[in-house]
């Protein structure tokens, strides 16, 4: 390949195709709000068609839209599930944290209740605060963060009426799914006639290592998930089901779990806390199961599951989540695993042509 002369037609054709690629990403930008619920929708509708087919074809719900509803059901029943084993623990724990740390103000302060604390200090400081409220600093002070507050107030008014509109989401992914074969199998009409067979062969390639990096690394993150909840389950921590849940769901996106050090650290140190051990001892304890974990996951499971012929190494992955996120912003991190992989289908069969290597091989 490297020998072929690169011709003025074949230097145009690229100009022009890249220039079309960049005009692309920048309408893509532009109207990322508005785009944004129909690739959300997309993504959920790719998700949820296995368990619309598994209604169709395993129960014989002959009513593509009756399957729709019950799988939207059966992920709705699942997600209360999840959010029933996380969030109640979680007030549970809170609930520990402010009993502890009202406990711990008692002991060091002989305080017995915060909101008297705090009305005995306004009352005992009643002059100095009366004339700090009369004077020229707190004017200033007041005239800096008034915008500051209407903008945190227009900022959380909008972001209340895109959770609002996102509701047509639903709407979206329920009309995907009900033609989906169809458009998933026309899209290529959109391109010339002369290059439907290419796009086929490129969708298609695409579409198998998708697959199965999807469905492999759900495998993953669901095995993950079982082994912290069982990990934590024998060192006694504190939300060991949930923050299992939890990391097995992070794990979706690999090595987004390690973020789950953060909520493990507090954890470990309300049961220190309350129980009088040593922080350092639970902590320590949750950082031998992370580790424990992870061993078995890089050496026994992700390879067993995987596989190498996948061709998306979770650095590619992270590489292509960061690049995309930040030419695209939200919409790039949702586009990114397709747009990666369609990238790499067409680098693989038209670059490095490893599909005629393989087939010359055999």
């Amino acid at each position: 390949m490297l020998d072929q002369k690169i011709t003025f037609d074949k230097f145009i054709r690229w100009v022009v195709i890249g220039g079309i690629v960049v005009i692309a990403l920048a309408v893509l930008n532009y109207l990322s709000a508005v785009l944004l619920p129909f690739f959300i929708a997309w993504v959920l509708a790719y998700l949820m068609y296995p368990v619309v087919i598994f209604f169709e074809k395993r129960l014989h719900v002959k009513v593509r839209a009756i399957s729709i509803i019950l799988a939207m059901l059966t992920a709705i029943i699942v997600l209360s599930g999840v959010i029933y084993l996380i969030i109640p623990p979680m007030i549970e724990q809170c609930t520990t944290f402010t009993r502890l740390a009202t406990t711990y103000l008692h002991q060091v302060t002989h305080i017995n209740s915060i909101p008297e604390a705090v009305s005995e200090w306004v009352n005992n400081h009643s002059t100095e605060i009366e004339k700090y409220l009369k004077s020229d600093d707190f004017s200033d002070t007041l005239k800096e963060a008034m915008p500051k507050v209407f903008s945190f107030i227009g900022h959380t008014w909008s972001l209340v009426m895109s959770i609002a509109a996102s509701c047509i989401v639903l709407l979206y992914m329920f009309f995907i799914l009900l033609d989906y074969e169809y458009l998933s199998k026309n899209w290529i009409r959109i391109f010339p006639k002369s290059t439907h067979h290419f796009w086929q062969e490129l969708a298609q390639d695409a579409a198998n290592a998708l697959n199965a990096y999807v469905r492999g690394q759900c495998l993953v993150a669901l095995t993950m998930g079982i082994l912290f909840c069982i990990g934590f389950t024998i060192i006694g921590f504190p939300m060991a089901i949930g923050l299992g849940i939890l990391i097995g769901i992070l794990d979706l996106v690999p090595y987004l779990h390690t973020f789950a050090l953060i909520p493990t650290a507090f954890l470990a140190g309300l049961k220190a806390l309350d129980t009088g051990q040593s922080f350092w001892v639970v902590f320590g304890l949750a950082l031998l199961v992370f580790a424990v974990v992870q061993v078995i996951i890089d050496m026994i499971v992700t390879p067993k599951i995987m596989g190498k012929q996948m061709g998306l190494n979770p650095a590619i992955l992270l590489l292509s989540l960061s690049v995309w996120g930040a030419l695209l912003g939200f919409i790039g991190l949702i586009v990114a695993l397709p747009l990666t992989t369609l990238i790499m289908a067409y680098w693989q069969r038209y670059v490095t042509k490893e599909e005629e290597k393989v087939k010359s091989e055999e």
